[in-house]
């Protein structure tokens, strides 16, 4: 796991330069805002976020499962010192009950009003594009932080399937993010595997309804179990009206310092 550095950045910065790149080249939607002003308040809200985190909570994910595994800490590590279970199959479980926990966190984040004040700097931006899928408030990532080392050392999550974890959530935050529109040979049969644009979008829709839908960030599947899935929006994809109505392309969409007090300002 030493190059694991490597491995997150490396895979982060070519899913962000080749969904920009589709972007700009074939972009579903226009942005009502200024996509300089919106980017450097979503872009510096990531270092921002990211920055504090690390001051926050300096240990990694992956430090801590390899500490687990070394003092046997954790369901699976305690499973295999007694069952002869593949490491396949642990590596399977645990991206699964990973991403079932990312999906009721997200949905958390939306019925807790706490919870909500901070969520809601994501769904403020009155456009989705790739840069959405970075922009949360530094608490937030914080919380999430917290809520996955629980998870990681009581389920004890192998290293490796920490990294797969990690690095698939980023990607697919970005892609479902992406201001595209695949074509329906396409989009049609992926959506029954994964969350695409076009349901996404419904999921910033300023709509309650269709905002309280399409948690996932990856496939689809949690959101048809529990009953949160919706393969369509009141309005077409092209007219969906994004966002939050409480802040319809507001100054504190397009600025970092709006960004960051948002959550504590009443509206």
């Amino acid at each position: 796991m030493t190059n694991e550095v490597w491995w997150r950045l490396g895979f982060f910065f070519s899913v962000l330069v080749i969904m920009m790149l589709l972007e700009w080249r074939l972009p579903a939607r226009q942005s009502p805002i200024k996509n300089t002003k919106r980017w450097l308040a979503n872009f510096g809200l990531v270092f921002t976020s990211s920055l504090f985190a690390r001051l926050v909570i300096p240990i990694g994910l992956t430090a801590v499962a390899l500490y687990n595994a070394e003092q046997s800490i954790g369901l699976f590590n305690q499973l295999q010192l007694t069952l002869d279970i593949p490491s396949w199959l642990i590596i399977v479980l645990s991206l699964l009950l990973l991403d079932i926990l990312i999906y009721w966190q997200h949905r958390l984040f939306h019925k807790v009003p706490l919870l909500w004040r901070l969520h809601k700097v994501h769904h403020a931006d009155a456009h989705v594009d790739t840069s959405t899928g970075l922009r949360f408030h530094p608490i937030e990532i914080v919380i999430s932080i917290v809520v996955k080392f629980v998870a990681v050392t009581a389920l004890g999550v192998p290293a490796i399937a920490v990294l797969i974890f990690e690095i698939t959530l980023n990607g697919l935050a970005l892609f479902n993010h992406a201001n595209i529109r695949l074509p329906d040979a396409i989009e049609k049969p992926l959506r029954l595997i994964l969350m695409t644009q076009i349901l996404h979008r419904i999921h910033h829709s300023q709509i309650v309804n269709e905002t309280n839908s399409n948690y996932g960030f990856s496939v689809i599947w949690w959101d048809k179990l529990f009953g949160s899935y919706k393969d369509s929006a009141t309005k077409t994809d092209d007219k969906l009206d994004i966002g939050l109505i409480e802040y319809p392309q507001a100054k504190q969409n397009a600025s970092l310092l709006g960004l960051l007090i948002m959550p504590f300002k009443k509206k």
